[in-house]
């Protein structure tokens, strides 16, 4: 295998082909795809966030599939369904679209609870059970879920168990004038990415994800992620905190960060950087934190400045 750095970097610049201006949020999908997680976008409609995991199902060779969720999307469209064969008179397994390496969900949030359940072993045990057989996923197996944050009407917003199993959430946002121009620049004649062509493999990606599991984390850094998670628990305007899947997301995220950097150990900053994108969907604020308009991200702001980075002094 070629250097891991020079593997995830060439993986970045492809997908920055189709996604531009956009570089922290890519190298964040690309986090998550190191870090063996799931990723949920959460933006307004004409973002990107469909093209972002085309980008990167095509830039690493992976298998692709992408499910519209809709109110009535059933379980088994997920999962698969047994077919009566009449030749062969026997039932026949038929894959659903979960059985594939990236999986888009798109507009997660529009599913009932039931169907949306339907992940939840698939994005955990990275298998499927169904009629009393369980079926492993191939891997590297990654849930891309889209959803938008401001039409309401006619969504089930997703259970804190499954916001749970996101290693990460982020926001893509509006591209600014530049970077929109290049946009309409890029596409006059044909989408970019029908141009793109992988650059690594999933074989690799699975090798990456045995490297990144071997980058040194400092007994403390391990300490001053869950004191960064404790201490959501304990804030006064956090009802729920974050769980220690949080520090786990922070962990695993954190040596995907360093090897991205080039460096075979985890610093602060890999810590700090991603906080808010590992822990912010992890939090419920109280009644009396959302009449004050309080957000996740204020909260992720306040801890980051209360707890102490190791060798450095609180602030006060």
């Amino acid at each position: 295998m070629d250097d891991p750095r020079t593997v995830l970097l060439s993986v970045v610049a492809n997908v920055e082909r189709v996604i531009l201006g956009k570089t922290r949020e890519v190298r964040q999908a690309v986090i998550a795809l190191v870090a063996d997680g799931h990723l949920l976008i959460e933006d307004v409609p004409g973002t990107g966030k469909t093209m972002l995991a085309r980008a990167l199902a095509v830039s690493t060779g992976c298998t692709f599939n992408r499910i519209q969720f809709t109110p009535d999307l059933l379980p088994s469209d997920v999962t698969g369904v047994s077919v009566y064969n009449q030749k062969t008179q026997d039932f026949e397994w038929r894959h659903g679209p979960v059985y594939s390496q990236i999986v888009l969900a798109d507009e997660i949030n529009r599913a009932t609870p039931k169907t949306q359940s339907a992940l939840l072993e698939a994005m955990e045990e990275r298998q499927i059970t169904a009629d009393g057989v369980t079926r492993p996923l191939p891997p590297p197996f990654m849930v891309m879920a889209t959803q938008n944050p401001v039409e309401y009407e006619g969504t089930f917003p997703l259970p804190e168990a499954q916001l749970d199993r996101f290693l990460l959430r982020i926001h893509l946002g509006y591209p600014d004038a530049n970077d929109e121009v290049a946009v309409l620049e890029g596409q006059q004649q044909q989408h970019p990415i029908e141009s793109l062509t992988p650059v690594t493999s999933p074989e690799e990606v699975r090798e990456i994800h045995r490297v990144t599991r071997d980058i040194w984390v400092d007994p403390q850094l391990k300490q001053y992620a869950v004191q960064l998670v404790a201490a959501t628990r304990s804030h006064e305007a956090v009802y729920l905190g974050a769980s220690p899947r949080g520090s786990l997301a922070l962990f695993r995220c954190a040596q995907a960060s360093a090897l991205l950097a080039g460096r075979d150990y985890v610093i602060p900053d890999d810590i700090k950087a991603l906080a808010h994108a590992a822990l912010g969907h992890r939090i419920i604020l109280s009644p009396s934190a959302q009449v004050r308009n309080q957000d996740a991200r204020t909260v992720v702001d306040d801890v980051l400045e209360r707890v102490a980075v190791p060798g450095a002094r609180a602030a006060s």
